[in-house]
């Protein structure tokens, strides 16, 4: 870590910029499941779907940028390159080979509800170490995912 006249303990802030990375792969690999969506999709529903997965994925970029910058702040490096998001995901495969809209909803669903739940995990983590702020990055993150994972997962709720 770079030395940094932030307060918080050298160990706290060790701890939080692990979470954060953690996530920051898992956000950029959904920004990347995200746009394999967008340029793939099919159906009736296709250009609803084509515009909502954009929009998802703009998010997921901005919660990379969010979570990247919590990182460096904190005096660490920012691991965000694609091959590193590829190797230490959490988040489920994307099926390359799905085209049907209601596909590509599911399996969407699957990766922001996944993102989700680590990121409500790393709420609790951040502030059971004494960092709030990185704690409040992880909450404005979960408040964005569930919104988008509830406009993604509408598309297919009518259904059931």
């Amino acid at each position: 870590m770079y030395k940094t006249h932030n307060d918080l303990a050298d160990n706290v802030r060790k701890a939080a910029i692990e979470y954060l990375q953690a996530r920051l792969s898992d956000a950029i690999d959904l920004q990347t499941q995200t746009k394999q969506a967008h340029w793939n999709v099919k159906g009736p529903n296709f250009i609803a779907l084509h515009e909502l997965f954009d929009t998802v994925a703009t998010d997921a970029a901005g919660y990379a940028d969010l979570i990247a910058e919590r990182i460096a702040t904190l005096g660490g490096i920012a691991e965000g390159t694609a091959a590193v998001a590829a190797e230490r995901s959490t988040l489920p495969r994307y099926p390359l080979t799905i085209v049907q809209g209601t596909e590509h909803v599911e399996a969407l669903a699957t990766a922001l509800g996944a993102f989700g739940k680590a990121v409500r995990a790393n709420i609790d983590q951040a502030a059971d170490i004494g960092d709030q702020d990185t704690a409040d990055i992880f909450t404005e993150v979960s408040r964005g995912v569930d919104k988008n994972l509830w406009f993604v997962e509408a598309h297919n709720q009518a259904n059931r």
